[in-house]
């Protein structure tokens, strides 16, 4: 695309476009009443695995509708089903439709279409090579149709030298390339990126959304309303609770912590050790899970050869799901200690009990907090652990 086609108040128009089409799907006429509704019909079901993301969906749909830009910012917390949601935009745009049956729909939906290239990162970020790559990839002519689309997950994670190495092909890709970058949050370094880009915003999935969607996967309704709760708007990670029998226990583990601590550093360290030791039976379900997927992939390769295969991408894949499940598991159990402390204050408050010291349990909430905000810097998390725990005051301490 030349530099008339991707000047900044097209994209703007673009977003414009998007939420007026969406307004008049919902029946709301435009300004003066001059816009016609854009009659869209239901989603179709490449959408069915976007969850929780009526907007968002509402936007892509118009946007196939009316002809997409050269790149797109999905934007939002993990497990919002962004990556489902890029998949589903770039099949009803490739196949033409909304429905699974068709081959490029089908083949992009289990990320296996040879012109919807799906990039991960290798290590803890997106390196400058992997970018070269990207570059690389977004000149080649598509294999078989007009367009080729690129996804690109965990951009949030793009190192500095990667954004300088990608701007100008993301401002200005091929005519046949279109970009869908995936991202939790826009950092700083990537603000000049994301200006070029036509941004959809997704949200944290609710509980009570969660909990329908589990349901419906076979999960039964006590298992369902638990997991939704732990999961903290994350569909991905509520799939593997559910299927945790554990997690009642680590749950009620993080809330016992308050009334085990002494003020001592020995109990502390055994505390911390016995959270931990929980934390670490609790990646048994996914474990069994990355089995079964290593265990189909070597039977692909033992029948079609390794070349291609995607082995070392799996492996990958599975060293950063089992990260994020740790701090997941850590983030969600710091959250329930937090709520211990702040409930027993609330209490006290409400029921007057004055023997409650309520500024330490505040504080200790702020400790708490502090604590979830370091984890970004992926510290040591046994001391980490340790050192919080022999700070907070026990529950029910006395003013």
């Amino acid at each position: 695309m030349g530099d008339d086609e991707l000047t900044e108040e097209q994209l703007e128009a673009a977003i414009v476009a998007d939420e007026a089409a969406a307004a008049a799907q919902a029946g709301v006429s435009g300004a003066g009443g001059s816009n016609a509704p854009l009659d869209l019909g239901d989603p179709g079901d490449v959408w069915n695995d976007v969850v929780g993301q009526k907007q968002a969906v509402e936007h892509l749909r118009a946007a196939v509708a009316r002809g997409p830009v050269h790149a797109y910012l999905f934007v939002g917390p993990s497990g919002s089903t962004k990556l489902e949601a890029a998949r589903a935009f770039a099949a009803s745009l490739m196949s033409g439709g909304e429905t699974r049956d068709d081959r490029d729909a089908r083949l992009i939906l289990t990320g296996e279409h040879p012109d919807v290239r799906e990039v991960q990162r290798v290590g803890a970020s997106i390196s400058a090579e992997q970018a070269k790559e990207v570059v690389r990839v977004s000149s080649l002519a598509p294999t078989e149709g007009a367009r080729k689309v690129l996804i690109l997950d965990e951009f949030h994670l793009l190192s500095p030298n990667g954004a300088a190495l990608m701007l100008k092909t993301i401002e200005e890709p091929p005519e046949s390339t279109m970009f869908i970058i995936l991202a939790d949050f826009v950092p700083h370094d990537l603000i000049t990126i994301s200006s070029r880009c036509a941004r959809i915003d997704f949200r944290a999935i609710g509980a009570d959304v969660i909990a329908a969607r589990l349901l419906t996967e076979g999960i039964n309704p006590a298992g369902a309303m638990v997991a939704s709760k732990a999961a903290l708007g994350n569909l991905d990670r509520a799939r593997v609770l559910a299927t945790d029998p554990a997690l009642a226990e680590r749950r009620k583990a993080f809330v016992e912590a308050p009334g085990q601590l002494d003020g001592t550093g020995a109990v502390a360290m055994r505390l911390a050790a016995r959270l931990l030791e929980l934390i670490d039976a609790a990646a048994e379900p996914l474990a069994e899970r990355h089995a079964a997927e290593v265990e189909a992939l070597d039977a692909r390769i033992k029948e079609h050869g390794e070349r291609g295969s995607g082995k070392k991408q799996l492996e990958e894949r599975h060293k950063r799901e089992l990260r994020r499940h740790r701090t997941d598991e850590l983030r969600s159990g710091l959250a329930t200690l937090a709520s211990t402390y702040r409930d027993q204050a609330v209490s006290a408050v409400t029921s007057g009990n004055t023997r409650v010291d309520t500024a330490s349990c505040a504080a200790a909430v702020q400790r708490i907090h502090t604590t979830l905000e370091s984890f970004e810097r992926n510290p040591n998390e046994r001391l980490l652990l340790e050192s919080l725990l022999w700070s907070l005051p026990t529950a029910g301490i006395s003013a």
